[in-house]
């Protein structure tokens, strides 16, 4: 596949997005969301301190943790390169304007919510860690990821032609679209869980890590349940993709959902049995990233018709 500059420039965006996801997956895991106490610098400084002796004196000593503090920091830097990226991007997409709107709209589109989820972050430090917040933050990350790979995809979509008879197009389209309904379903749930642990974790008498998934009750029991939903479809669509299509792009590409979403199950069982592991925590943010990537990939080539543009 030979790429022009948006498009190289397109494609590695999403790629840092999710980047971008894995680092803000380490603040959460690793407690860092106030390793930075204000915003948009940190301690008072654009480069925080790296000792006690640094920090100024406006700032009380126990807020200060070297590792939190840093891990925080590079949580921004991040977000400012990804900002960037996301800038070029649109800078770049005007080449398309005329020729194919929907590129350059749809990388205008991720421009202006980057801004909105720059200021957002803020508005999650200010906050003291609002635990909705925090979930629109991750959320409204993965609107920008998807409308990104929407960008770079159609912006390449001569590349992504398969061969496939209709009706079998369709089924795997309708039986995609309800897949990646219901991975969006899962992942709010998954919030749901992330806020009641918070709410544990956070009570005057905390239970021991171990134990907070059990604490949590209700959400996870049915986060846990809906899995085999997602099992069973993305079975499916593995099972037809594989053996009753002739595309072996979608074939692949049905075998890396499928895999996510044993991966991502694993992960499950192992947040629950194991004592929830942050390793564990930021595998599972960034698979179920990856996992809406691949769906809605999928989606994108069965509703490619080249022979329109």
């Amino acid at each position: 596949m030979t790429l022009n500059t948006y498009q190289k420039t397109a494609i590695t965006t999403v790629g840092a997005t999710i980047f971008l996801i894995f680092v803000g997956g380490l603040v959460r895991a690793s407690g860092a969301g106030l390793g930075c106490p204000d915003w948009p610098k940190c301690f008072g400084m654009w480069i925080p301190p790296t000792s006690l002796a640094e920090l100024p004196p406006e700032f009380n000593a126990s807020q200060f943790n070297v590792l939190k503090t840093w891990t925080e920091y590079l949580n921004r830097l991040v977000g400012v390169i990804i900002g960037l990226l996301i800038t070029a991007t649109f800078l770049l997409s005007f080449r398309y304007r005329k020729s194919q709107p929907e590129v350059f709209y749809s990388s205008g589109a991720a421009f202006v919510l980057v801004l909105v989820q720059g200021w957002l972050g803020g508005q999650v430090v200010i906050t003291g860690l609002s635990e909705w917040l925090i979930t629109l933050h991750m959320v409204l990350a993965m609107v920008i990821m998807t409308i990104l790979l929407f960008a770079a995809f159609r912006a390449t979509r001569k590349e992504w032609s398969v061969e496939i008879q209709p009706k079998h197009r369709r089924w795997l389209f309708w039986s995609g679209v309800a897949l990646l309904a219901f991975t969006m379903v899962q992942l709010v749930m998954g919030t749901q869980v992330r806020e009641a642990i918070d709410v544990v974790k956070n009570s005057a008498a905390p239970p021991p890590r171990q134990l907070w998934l059990q604490e949590v009750g209700f959400w996870d029991e049915i986060h846990r349940s809906f899995s085999w939903t997602l099992f069973l479809l993305g079975g499916g669509i593995f099972y037809f993709a594989k053996w009753k299509s002739d595309s072996i792009l979608l074939g692949r590409l049905a075998s890396v959902i499928f895999g996510l979403i044993l991966f991502q199950i694993l992960i499950g069982v192992g947040l629950y049995y194991l004592g929830m592991p942050p390793v564990y925590q930021v595998m599972h943010l960034v698979g179920v990233a990856i996992l809406i990537c691949a769906e809605f990939l999928l989606l994108l080539i069965l509703k490619n018709d080249v022979s329109a543009a």
